[in-house]
């Protein structure tokens, strides 16, 4: 078991969903599409890149934990979907920038949204397996990998910083986690890039009735027995478990989550929804943190966090609340 000592987020001023300049170039069946997502604003900063944005968000976890980056002894970072320049280390940019100098570095992902919890996974590990390590620092910021923001048919992209300090001890406990992925999806959406200038950048879906039914099918299957088999294996049963929290994709996607649950899902995950869309790795986090703040939840308080990712894996994760006299997460 690892516990968060404290977290923190950079999350730029939101602008109308509306005023996206990419949107009157999308189709009637994309407007509509766009239109059913119940996203109206969504977070954007052209300014700052992928590593400026978890910089800023790893600044303010620490600051809240009360360490400074010198007491950091691993950083993990999640690795962005589409890095400003190849073969450099978008990892050791990050402990530069935070002058993390001492700290063992490197990037976690390749799944997409859902890979903050091999991030989580790869910090419990090594606590585990050394004794002296103390502090995890995790970090992601999220950037949409084309100029486009709108991901027909899924979802519109924000911009945000997250990161996570990771302890052995801490207010917030994360008592288990569950991954599973499915390489039969890993090409479902893509980007060509190697021979066309960024501006002209499309993420695609290959197949969208695989992904609208297909995968939609597989995702109801497993997300219902992951949390199944998390609560079970946790000696739980569902009236055990204070409020579940899912990632900010769609209105369509809040509510399957609830058919799959037979249970609502934190008010906070609906209005970031709304006010932020869909920041990543960061959105799952975020919600929580945000349910922390406004009382949804208590100290005492299990809650069930899921995360799905259409290259495609899924995650469930147990967390649950210590006394929070002495926590802190910055917004």
């Amino acid at each position: 078991m690892i516990a968060l000592a404290a977290a923190g987020w950079r999350l730029p001023d939101p602008v109308p969903a509306a005023d996206l300049p990419e949107l009157a170039a999308l189709s009637p069946a994309e407007q509509a599409t766009r239109a059913a997502l119940g996203i109206d604003s969504v977070a954007v900063d052209d300014t700052l890149t992928s590593t400026d944005l978890a910089a800023l968000a790893a600044r303010r976890a620490l600051a809240a934990a009360d360490r400074d980056p010198g007491d950091v002894d691993v950083l993990l970072v999640i690795e962005s979907r589409a890095p400003d320049t190849l073969i450099s280390s978008e990892a050791t940019r990050l402990q530069g920038a935070l002058g993390a100098d001492r700290a063992i570095t490197f990037a976690v992902g390749g799944l997409g949204c859902a890979s903050l919890t091999p991030a989580l996974l790869t910090a419990d590990g090594l606590l585990r397996a050394d004794p002296d390590l103390r502090t995890v620092l995790v970090a992601h910021g999220s950037k949409p990998a084309t100029p486009g923001r709108y991901r027909h048919p899924v979802t519109l992209n924000g911009d945000s910083g997250g990161a996570l300090v990771v302890t052995r001890e801490g207010p917030l406990h994360v008592r288990d986690m569950l991954l599973e992925t499915n390489g039969d999806y890993a090409d479902l959406f893509r980007v060509d890039y190697r021979d066309r200038p960024f501006p002209q950048w499309r993420e695609e879906c290959a197949d969208l009735p695989t992904y609208s039914f297909r995968l939609a099918l597989e995702t109801r299957n497993r997300l219902r027995a992951l949390s199944d088999r998390l609560l079970h294996r946790n000696g739980l049963r569902p009236a055990d478990v204070a409020c579940h929290i899912s990632q900010n994709l769609s209105a369509t996607s809040l509510r399957i989550h609830e058919e799959i649950l037979g249970a609502p899902l934190t008010k906070s995950c609906h209005d970031n929804l709304t006010r932020y869309g869909h920041l990543g790795p960061n959105d799952v986090f975020l919600n929580l943190y945000t349910a922390l703040d406004r009382g949804e939840l208590g100290v005492g308080d299990r809650a069930v966090l899921l995360n799905v990712s259409p290259v495609a894996a899924w995650s469930a994760l147990l967390v649950e609340v210590g006394p929070q006299e002495d926590s802190h997460h910055l917004l």
